[in-house]
């Protein structure tokens, strides 16, 4: 008799023991699914950030040969026409 009382309950420990393992397996599945979502944030980050700083080096580069040309060119013959309009002579020829 002692031992019948001392079995009682496995029932529901063997229940507890499936619904934890099954609890564990969701949890596992669902960590490895946000680790890949939040890596492929991660690499789209990347890529814009490094599309950024290429087109930043474009726009120095262009900022540079502009620089260039408006010294070696000269300045720019330009006239106001009233409010905020104004028109410029000899942009487009070169020198």
């Amino acid at each position: 008799m002692r031992e019948f009382a001392a079995r009682q309950g496995s029932a529901l420990r063997s229940l507890a023991l499936v619904v934890g393992a099954l609890a564990t397996a969701a949890a596992v599945a669902l960590g490895a699914v946000l680790a890949v979502f939040f890596a492929a944030t991660i690499v789209v980050i990347a890529l814009m950030s490094s599309a950024l700083l290429a087109l930043a080096g474009l726009a120095m580069r262009a900022r540079r040969s502009a620089r260039v040309r408006a010294t070696r060119d000269g300045l720019m013959e330009a006239r106001h026409i009233g409010g905020h309009h104004w028109v410029a002579y000899g942009w487009n020829e070169r020198a």
